[in-house]
């Protein structure tokens, strides 16, 4: 039994539609697009504001921190969302107005469970402030914990104004997510890793990401298709049955959450469900 696990996280893995399977369909959340800024490069990754496509990276526009409060005030007004969460379409680490969004948030709506998205590069830095922010819950994308694979998935980092590249950035990295988990879990959070199953690079190493954020305390592991954009735009997308077999051997490890709709950063309302799961669709006034 991980440490990490149990009654102490109920009322958060209870009522969040993305660690609950059985919430999913259920409850909403709302994802708010004030962390346009990034700090790491990955291959498989293009960020845009657009109103087309349904995928982690793209938003509608970009909100300030005040904005981004009344947008919460609306949609919480038209349906039952109990999460509202920052996932972008940056790094939500690598933006002030995440912060200065928590904060706001707690003194307009604190008896909503507040959750971010990170690459973890920044989460040993921020990890007591997130504490302090109320934070309940944190989702770190991991794809790798051998440096070898992993400078095979980024390009660079930038860390504290200086780009690092190759093997001497994904060390850093990985450092620094595996740092990051254990302090969020130590400091109340529940902690749910995403990994991007990208078939010839990663798709034999998942269940070492699986045993290594086990150990600093995540009680939850996600993997997700990888999307073939980018600088791997030729990769092949994972079929369901290399999908079916790793989320299969990492369930042996740790629980798998199997819902994933792979969001937009400014999706709000129930997932998955048509009728209620929507994007901002505003023209945009912002850019990054």
């Amino acid at each position: 039994m991980n440490e990490h696990d149990g009654s102490k996280f109920a009322h958060i893995t209870k009522a969040h539609p993305c660690f609950n399977e059985k919430m999913h369909d259920k409850v909403g959340r709302a994802h708010v697009p004030i962390a346009p800024k990034c700090n790491i490069f990955c291959n498989f990754c293009t960020r845009d504001i657009n109103d087309d496509e349904d995928r982690p990276g793209v938003a509608s526009c970009v909100m300030n921190a005040d904005e981004a409060i009344e947008h919460v005030a609306d949609v919480t007004s038209e349906g039952p969302i109990s999460v509202v969460g920052v996932a972008g379409p940056g790094d939500s680490l690598e933006n002030p107005e995440t912060f200065e969004f928590f904060d706001k948030l707690n003194k307009e709506h604190s008896d909503l469970i507040k959750c971010l998205s990170t690459n973890g590069l920044l989460l040993p830095k921020y990890a007591d402030k997130l504490a302090e922010l109320g934070v309940n819950s944190v989702t770190v994308t991991v794809n790798a914990v051998d440096p070898e694979i992993a400078k095979d998935i980024y390009s660079f980092i930038k860390l504290d104004d200086k780009v690092y590249k190759g093997k001497e950035a994904v060390e850093i990295l990985i450092k620094n997510q595996l740092e990051g988990i254990e302090k969020a879990t130590k400091n109340g959070m529940v902690v749910k890793v995403n990994t991007v199953l990208i078939p010839g690079l990663n798709d034999e190493h998942v269940v070492e990401i699986a045993k290594e954020v086990k150990k600093r305390g995540a009680s939850l592991m996600n993997v997700l298709p990888l999307i073939p954009l980018n600088k791997m735009k030729d990769y092949s997308k994972p079929d369901c049955a290399l999908m079916e077999k790793t989320r299969e051997e990492v369930e042996e490890i740790i629980p798998v959450f199997r819902a994933c709709t792979q969001c937009r950063a400014d999706a709000y309302g129930v997932p998955g469900d048509k009728k209620h799961d929507h994007h901002l669709g505003i023209t945009p006034q912002s850019h990054y």
